[in-house]
């Protein structure tokens, strides 16, 4: 199983997105699992850059969604509409449709037009009129969202949050990489030139042999325990769910085949374990995601690896 593609397209975005390698690691791997990415952090750290950086270099369809306290489904997904010259309605795609969706600021609109955007990630079609229509492949959101502390947010329902395969951070970069970032070439210049490494369809044909790597009996083992520990926890009032499992499946076959590997290994599942289950726990004390993300490690270091 050769992996030189992702290993290019991981410097392609690298040389956009300084200082961030494994933070674009956990973009690529969402992306090879078929999952959805929530990233939560201030403005100004990169967060759309690294979504149009993903979209340039996989020469994919890219769309921003920028996310108002005012903004209706429809603005989504799209409407219908009346056509006098042929009388009928024609159906007028939403932003939704192209295959990298950055959802901006997903938290600063309301409910009903976060339930639709989400309803759309999870089955991958709309319904409009009665009518289905199916979304482009590969699709993938990048959610990002504010800090629940910025005014003006509604926090997303943990139902909700469940549809993320992933939540990262990105964080401010490091003194040297600011600092080349200052006296470099603006990203957008720079991906404006931006040459893809790599074609939507080879992103489909990765996915399909993420689905063919194998996982032996004991890993799942040690996957459940992990799981069944987070819904025992004295600290944990709701513990991982079954999709939940799921995804940390997917994410640790994604991050195997990454490494150019045709079957999981352990670290596949605790290393990216705190990354999938954080954002789903809900701890018996009123604390953050990343709370829940220590809590997650502390849970790994007391479960035994199957060797």
């Amino acid at each position: 199983m050769t992996n030189n593609s992702l290993k290019l397209l991981q410097e392609r975005i690298d040389s956009v997105i300084r200082g961030k390698q494994g933070a674009v690691k956990m973009a690529i791997v969402t992306l090879l699992g078929r999952g959805h990415l929530l990233i939560e952090d201030v403005p100004g750290v990169g967060k759309t850059t690294l979504a149009f950086t993903l979209a340039k270099a996989t020469n994919c369809s890219f769309q921003r969604i920028q996310f108002t306290s005012d903004m209706m489904p429809t603005d989504i997904i799209g409407v219908s509409i009346y056509n006098p010259d042929t009388k009928n309605f024609e159906f007028k795609e939403g932003p939704i449709f192209a295959n990298i969706v950055l959802a901006d600021e997903i938290n600063r609109t309301g409910p009903k037009t976060q339930s639709a955007l989400l309803e759309a990630m999870n089955e991958r079609r709309v319904s409009i009129d009665r009518k289905t229509h199916t979304l482009p492949e590969p699709f993938m959101v990048i959610a990002t969202q504010n800090p629940i502390e910025y005014h003006g947010t509604f926090p997303l329902p943990e139902s909700q949050i469940d549809r993320f395969m992933m939540h990262i951070k990105l964080g401010y970069p490091g003194y040297e990489d600011e600092k080349s970032a200052l006296l470099g070439q603006s990203s957008l210049d720079f991906l404006e030139n931006m040459q893809p490494v790599i074609t939507g369809d080879e992103i489909l044909k990765m996915q399909r042999e993420v689905d063919g790597v194998r996982v032996d009996d004991s890993l799942l083992d040690y996957l459940m325990a992990i799981i069944t520990e987070t819904r025992k926890n004295e600290k944990i009032r709701l513990g991982a769910s079954t999709r939940g499992a799921q995804f940390l499946l997917k994410a640790a076959k994604a991050n195997a085949f990454y490494e150019g590997r045709d079957y999981v290994v352990p670290g596949d599942i605790k290393d990216l374990a705190p990354t999938v289950l954080g954002h789903r726990l809900i701890l018996k004390a009123r604390t953050s995601i990343y709370d829940a993300e220590v809590i997650m490690k502390e849970i790994l270091e007391r479960i035994s690896v199957p060797v």
